[in-house]
């Protein structure tokens, strides 16, 4: 046989040398959620060695992530039922629990980057990334009400927005309104291709922003469709997106190969939080060695990914797997 690949898994030196792919601190956003209040840490039932802090609590939390070379970090807050409203008017007041966040941890480590999240649901009274009308999620009337919020966080100190409603529109509606005011240096994150997934639960219990009634297909994609993705993909990179998004993960790497192949943009994905869930259960039973994280993680990079939003951020950075 003249060809042996086995020759070039040989030895460690070896296979290191030629390994195609690879994974470092620098391609890791660690999600964060906060509660209001002072020296609150909680754990998510359904997410194991993932906690709700209050804002002080969360300084400390980035801190050790920062020791670690970790250095970008998701905000979602966990906000009171009684400062929902229709219209999400928390999303944007001055003095808010998310925007209290967003600038403290630009104050105290400006050297980490802060991605914001924007959509109506963690605000709403009735739990929809767009305001309700009889039943039906306003498209057009939203956009405003994203405005308001995208601008709320570049003036708090966002050095990248991330739009995650998918109303059609919002990148342009947001880009415009954020260099109109003097923010072009913010970065715009688009959830992309975001599908109406069963894999969110974990999340919206962390959050408590599950729909009040109804579901999110009129706005979310159906998991059967690859070439819609293409089409929104396209239309974020005219409305001036500096990346791509793909949600969620594992069971969508043809998509964020779909979007790498075909699109110069940085590429990102969310290893959601039912991936997280899965994989946290089968490793405390015993079921998977946990090695099968930096197995998943590697798997995004390699169908594509630049960007990877994951729950197991910083446990692979604490742990030695890279």
């Amino acid at each position: 046989m003249l060809q042996r690949p086995r020759r070039n898994r040989k030895s460690a030196v070896i296979r290191d040398m030629i390994q195609e792919t690879r994974l470092d601190a620098s391609n890791l956003i660690f999600p964060l959620f906060i509660v209001d209040g002072q020296n609150q840490k909680t754990e998510v039932k359904s997410m194991p060695g993932i906690y709700r802090y209050s804002i002080n609590n969360l300084l400390k939390e980035v801190e050790s992530c920062l020791k670690l070379g970790l250095r970008s970090f998701d905000l979602f807050p966990n906000i009171e039922e009684s400062l929902k409203d229709k219209y999400a008017t928390e999303s944007y007041r001055d003095g808010s629990l998310y925007l209290r966040a967003i600038e403290a941890v630009k104050k105290n480590f400006p050297e980490a980057c802060v991605v914001t999240d924007v959509a109506m649901d963690p605000y709403s009274s009735d739990g929809h990334d767009g305001i309700v009308e009889n039943g039906e999620i306003l498209n057009d009337e939203t956009l405003e009400v994203l405005g308001k919020m995208a601008l709320a966080h570049a003036q708090s100190g966002a050095d990248i927005i991330a739009p995650s409603d998918m109303m059609d529109g919002r990148i342009g509606y947001i880009r415009q309104l954020l260099d109109h005011n003097g923010f072009t240096n913010v970065s715009l994150m688009s959830y992309t291709a975001k599908y109406a997934s069963a894999y969110y639960g974990p999340f919206r219990d962390a959050l408590g922003s599950a729909p009040k009634h109804g579901d999110k297909k009129t706005y979310q994609m159906n998991p059967a469709n690859a070439k819609e993705a293409l089409i929104e993909a396209q239309l974020d990179a005219q409305e001036g997106a500096d990346f791509l998004m793909v949600k969620p993960g594992l069971p969508y790497l043809d998509i964020v190969k779909l979007l790498a192949d075909n699109f110069d943009l940085p590429i990102a994905v969310y290893n959601v939080s039912g991936e997280y869930a899965m994989l946290k259960a089968a490793i405390q039973n015993g079921w998977l060695d946990e090695r099968v994280i930096l197995e998943t993680l590697l798997s995004f990079r390699r169908a594509g990914a630049t960007a990877i939003l994951s729950y197991h951020s910083k446990e692979v950075l604490e742990k030695g797997f890279i």
